[in-house]
């Protein structure tokens, strides 16, 4: 067995929001999106390989009756290879984690996305 790809699926009240996030902030690309009617309930976003998805709560409970949709934080943590351009994309997003040199080699941040995940970038060797 070889595993090609492994994506979060972050659930939230609203999947607008957070597109326009990774989107605007970010350059990822929306590739898939699912409306119900005037409000979209699944989204897939890409960027040079990573992708990220997001479903609503009620999607999620529609689509599996009796299937209990925890309502907690996600926590991301994702690698980039310019730390101070990523912080002026998200410039204004809530910091969850100020900047910080860790003990084995990054430097990171964190933001919550405007669903309540919290999402840590990190630089190695730079």
């Amino acid at each position: 067995m070889n595993v090609k790809k492994i994506t979060a699926v972050l659930l939230v009240e609203e999947v607008e929001p957070c597109v326009k996030f990774w989107t605007e902030r970010l350059g990822f690309e929306k590739t898939t999106e699912v409306p119900d009617g005037d409000r979209v309930v699944f989204a897939a976003l890409q960027k040079d390989g990573a992708e990220i998805m997001y479903q609503t709560y009620a999607s999620v409970e529609k689509d599996q009756p009796g299937m209990l949709a925890r309502k907690g934080p996600t926590f991301l943590y994702i690698e980039v290879d310019d730390l101070a351009a990523t912080m002026t994309a998200v410039a204004g997003a809530e910091v969850a984690l100020p900047e910080r040199t860790t003990f084995y080699g990054s430097k990171e941040f964190g933001v919550k996305d405007p669903g309540g995940h919290f999402v840590t970038f990190a630089q190695f060797g730079g």
